[in-house]
């Protein structure tokens, strides 16, 4: 089944039982966090719930009152929020029980009105990121659910649309199935996917643009796919202009002058930047600003204007460099763990022995094999786009989410790189995989699913858990190996 980078493939590799099963797995993993995670226990859930609540209205742009951003929302969602489920509270234990889900299931009768909510971080997100959280919101108001219960339809209804973004993207893809494979079977991707944020769309599409275009790039432009192409990188580019780069992955090195379709590909790439500057502008053009904890120095500080940061950045190039490259060093390890499962506000991680299993995992898919005979430049562009795109986050995050003229790049987060690791995946297998790989690569996707799941439900509903960056030490290596961190 495998074919040189420089010659067209016929057709797609089949389905083995394997890639089956393994994605079943994600299915049901993502379906459990669904269910099992407590509301507004994945990053800055509270404010994706606000911003797509006031999308299911009818609303696309955030108000002002006075410097607060956000948007004017009964006072039953806004309280669901602030009474029954806090996310600023002190570093102490808590644990949820179906008492307080009953409870808050039945509150809204006694909360009439509405009340000013702010949502700064997430006011200027496009509209089409929430679209199936706020579709499950509209459903669930429809039909007379309560609140929280429309809280859990909308997080239903964005898990269905995140995992039906990556069956398509798994099916298009023409080859390096299981580096896509790996990357959805990290436990990070099936909490985030099964959590009510942006997300599932943002990974799915990223995921798509990536198979889109190696599809196109390997296997002709058929009208079917040029079409898919040109409506998935504008939607790409809203979800995260970041991200549209990756398209690039399906242009060949070396190329043909005659052929077509890398002018298809750029073409599609110049739609959604378009795209994304069209939002920008009819959005206002305008930034918000909002406070962050400071990584360094734990102050409450603003981010900076972007025009003022990017007015630092001009001034001293060198400086910058040197903070993206000490910054990415430093932090390496903190997004090694997130990618593979940091839970509730990143603060539970998991068993210990879950990393290394996670790097089994990843290092067997590897060496599956990638399907496609790929020559070293093939190879070495892809690794650049992969790279590229990594480093565009770092900048966009020191850009829009530091403040003004710091020597560290605030926020970033492991989770953002998902979409760029099937492509750094795929770069480095093999062209043949080594025939026990496809098992090893099973029986530890299986295995750490299993964990993360267990871990998630013992932290927050058995044996409780603290909502801090970062556990208190433990005192016995083996049951930092065994347990998650909250029982260290």
């Amino acid at each position: 089944m495998a074919a040189d980078a420089r010659t067209d493939m016929n057709v797609a590799a089949p389905w083995s039982a394997i890639e089956k099963l393994l994605l079943a797995a994600v299915t049901a993993a993502t379906l459990f966090f669904v269910c099992f995670t407590p509301p507004f226990q994945a990053p800055d859930e509270n404010q994706h719930y606000l911003r797509a609540l006031w999308l299911s209205q009818g609303q696309v742009f955030a108000q002002k009152q006075g410097d607060l951003v956000g948007a004017t929302l009964p006072r039953g969602a806004t309280d669901l929020i602030a009474q029954d489920f806090p996310v600023n509270l002190p570093p102490v234990a808590r644990t949820f029980s179906r008492e307080q889900i009953a409870r808050a299931a039945s509150a809204d009768s006694k909360r009439p009105g509405t009340s000013f909510a702010e949502f700064p971080n997430v006011a200027s997100y496009a509209p089409t990121l929430y679209l199936p959280d706020a579709v499950g919101l509209w459903v669930g108001e429809a039909a007379g659910l309560s609140r929280l219960w429309s809280f859990y339809l909308a997080r239903l209804s964005s898990a269905l649309a995140g995992l039906a973004m990556l069956l398509g993207a798994l099916r298009l893809l023409p080859f390096g199935r299981h580096a896509m494979l790996a990357t959805a079977l990290l436990p990070t991707f099936a909490y985030q996917t099964g959590s009510l944020s942006p997300d599932a769309v943002i990974n799915g599409l990223g995921f798509l643009g990536l198979a889109i275009a190696l599809r196109i790039g390997f296997m002709g432009a058929a009208p079917a796919r040029t079409t898919a192409l040109f409506v998935t990188a504008p939607l790409l580019a809203l979800a995260k202009g970041v991200y549209l780069p990756l398209m690039a992955a399906g242009l060949r090195w070396p190329g043909d002058r005659n052929d077509r379709r890398p002018w298809l590909i750029l073409a599609a790439m110049a739609a959604g930047a378009l795209m994304f500057l069209l939002w920008m502008r009819y959005a206002g053009g305008t930034q918000v600003l909002y406070y962050v904890m400071s990584r360094k120095t734990g102050e409450h500080l603003l981010t900076a204007p972007l025009a003022d940061q990017l007015a630092i950045v001009r001034h001293d190039p060198g400086t910058f460099v040197h903070i993206l490259a000490t910054s990415i060093v430093d932090r390496m390890p903190t997004y090694a763990v997130q990618i593979v499962g940091r839970f509730g506000w990143n603060a539970i991680l998991l068993p210990l022995i879950a990393y290394p299993l996670a790097a089994l995992m990843l290092g067997a898919a590897l060496l599956s094999g990638s399907g496609i005979r790929a020559s070293l430049g093939q190879r070495l562009w892809w690794l650049a786009v992969a790279t590229g795109v990594a480093l565009l986050i770092e900048i966009a995050m020191y850009l829009t989410a530091t403040p003004l003229g710091a020597d560290y790049v605030q926020g970033t987060q492991g989770r953002y790189f998902l979409p760029v690791l099937p492509l750094a995946l795929l770069a480095l297998s093999p062209d043949r995989g080594w025939r026990p790989a496809p098992l090893i690569f099973a029986g530890s996707a299986l295995l750490l699913l299993a964990i993360a799941m267990g871990s998630v439900f013992d932290a927050f509903w058995v044996h409780g858990f603290v909502t801090d960056d970062g556990m208190p030490p433990h005192t016995s290596s083996i049951r930092a190996l065994l347990l998650p961190s909250p029982r260290w």
